[in-house]
């Protein structure tokens, strides 16, 4: 102590000597000039990564402004058009189905509309129901629960779950399901939830709600989200459409769990959500939710787990013989959760249940418009009209399944993944990305080139899954997998391929070349062009015509024997 006051003394009479002979106003002025510096420094060293990100931005917004560059972007992105357009149309066999750009003067009879809609569905070169895909489809080999899921939603398909007063039942049932899957995450009586149509609608709302929970609780006006860079990229969407910063921080390159030191170093006064994946979509990895949980008690934050992908299957993985951490509401400081019911629920697509710890949180969720002139309007979700059809087919899922029947389908798909991944150790060229506990496997190379496989894999009949930074594949097992020798025929297939690389190296052409090319751009808002041309080639019902063939239109038209514009 007598070392610190004799130090603080000498400080003091320094700053006396220093500041000798300067008015009153010029040392606050300079106590302010150097206090606002101090604190700008501190703020960019914090926000280190955004300026940088901002900095390279700007470059790059100028250089495409240069006519030659904004040319041979063009070009580029005119190209992509034509091999986005081949792939949808000529490779999938769409080509050879006249596309319908108007209504049809009179009515399809029901028998011509089922048979052109059951044409359509065998479109495609992949057998996605021998589930040769990863992910896409977790259910569709059970004709019994596809029977009760069409007689479900007859009955419902016309049901409106925005009038609660009108269909009553329809209420009931999505209360229920709410109820249901609050029981499944260990959610005690002061629990609660809603039903969103999607993985990405819960997310959204679940930001959406810390985000005023913040605002309303602790007066935080620019709210932000802090997550590994591995979450799921509904929250770069939810993020973007509420105007808020998502922070970004690395995983542990061994674990590829989110780095916990990293998340602390990321919080700040702003901070109102942390976000744990359970597990995240690249690897098949579960965060550490405890440690995410124990961040959110220590600074008093939100946390958020998004268990979208592994809702229906780690619930029931202790029951069939596989433990987990935990993940649920068992853990200190967990707050909302979400769990899509129509991943491994087997309902179909279009439901996700989003959960929180108590209504306080949920409560800031919702949208309410009290003077309207078409009444008051009220809303927990971001759809007013909603398709009660989608609420009864989850609810005939959760009840036709059950405990002992989603225990059984997790213990099946559990079992296939755990024989994959050992598997996948016996190929020496073949790393996994870290420990995967879950349905997904993701797995990596650093002696071939992990692109270029996924590509000679696709020539094979595998539609496996291509994730980057770093570059990897992975599959998502699901029911249609669970069969005999799946897993030693997917490895088998890998070994090959990787001696086929191997020996003949072949030039990256299919999605390999679209994420090889992806990753070998630095700027990334290129790269986002090209998936958006990706979209607007996907409500296109026939390739766009070229210049020429335009020109030979119009010359045909003129001669009488073509179509008019």
């Amino acid at each position: 102590m007598d070392f610190l006051r004799d130090t603080l003394i000498q400080l003091g009479d320094e700053v006396e000597v220093q500041t000798e002979g300067l008015e009153r106003w010029q040392l606050v002025t300079g106590t302010m000039v150097v206090t606002l510096a101090t604190m700008t420094l501190s703020n960019l060293y914090s926000n280190r990564i955004d300026v940088y990100e901002d900095v390279r931005d700007w470059l790059f917004r100028a250089v495409r402004r240069i006519p030659a560059v904004q040319r041979y972007i063009s070009k580029q992105l005119d190209q992509s058009r034509r091999d986005i357009e081949k792939s949808m149309f000529e490779d999938s066999g769409i080509k050879d189905k006249p596309p319908l750009n108007q209504l049809p003067p009179t009515g399809w009879s029901e028998e011509k509309v089922v048979q052109e809609a059951s044409n359509l569905l065998t479109q495609g070169k992949y057998n996605w129901q021998e589930g040769r895909i990863s992910g896409g489809a977790f259910c569709g080999n059970n004709s019994e629960l596809s029977d009760l899921m069409e007689k479900m939603y007859g009955r419902f398909a016309f049901s409106n779950p925005l009038h609660a007063d009108i269909f009553p039942g329809v209420r009931k049932m999505e209360a229920e399901i709410a109820r249901m899957t609050i029981d499944l995450f260990n959610g005690d009586e002061d629990a609660c939830g809603c039903i969103s149509c999607g993985g990405s609608e819960s997310i959204l709302l679940a930001v959406k709600a810390m985000r005023d929970y913040g605002r309303a609780k602790k007066g935080i006006t620019k709210g932000e989200a802090v997550a590994c860079y591995t979450v799921h990229a509904g929250f770069d969407k939810a993020a973007t459409i509420l105007g808020m910063k998502l922070r970004k921080v690395r995983m542990d390159p061994k674990t590829c769990q989110v780095d916990l030191k990293a998340m602390k170093r990321a919080i700040n006064s702003n901070t109102v959500l942390l976000v744990a994946s359970a597990p995240n979509f690249p690897h098949g990895i579960i965060d550490d939710i405890e440690g995410v949980g124990a961040l959110g008690v220590k600074y008093n934050i939100p946390v958020h787990v998004d268990c979208c992908m592994g809702g229906f299957l780690l619930p029931f993985m202790a029951r069939a013989g596989y433990p987990i951490p935990p993940f649920d509401f068992t853990v200190p400081g967990v707050t909302s959760i979400s769990a899509d019911t129509h991943k491994y629920g087997n309902a179909p697509k279009g439901s996700s249940v989003l959960m929180y710890r108590n209504a306080e949180y949920r409560h800031h969720q919702y949208f309410v418009t009290p003077n309207w002139p078409g009444g008051i309007y009220a809303t927990a979700s971001v759809p007013g009209s909603r398709p009660g059809a989608l609420v009864a087919v989850c609810w005939g899922a959760l009840l036709y399944h059950g405990i002992e029947g989603y225990t059984e389908a997790t213990r099946k798909i559990i079992s296939t993944a755990r024989r994959f991944k050992q598997l996948l150790r016996e190929i020496p060229e073949i790393e996994l990305f870290g420990d995967p506990l879950t349905s997904i496997v993701g797995f990596t190379s650093k002696k071939v080139d992990i692109l270029k496989l996924g590509d000679v894999l696709n020539d094979r009949g595998w539609h496996l899954t291509f994730t980057q930074y770093p570059p990897g594949l992975h599959i998502c097992l699901t029911t249609l997998q669970t069969k005999d020798n799946f897993a030693e025929d997917l490895a088998a297939d890998v070994r090959w391929a990787v001696g086929h690389v191997q020996a003949h190296p072949p030039a990256t052409a299919g999605v390999g070349k679209v994420y090889g090319t992806a990753a070998g751009i630095p700027d990334k808002s290129l790269v986002g062009e090209a998936a958006k041309v990706f979209l607007h080639c996907y409500y296109s019902t026939e390739p766009t015509k070229e210049p020429h063939e335009e020109k030979e239109e119009g010359k045909a038209t003129a001669n009488g024997t073509g179509k008019g514009v």
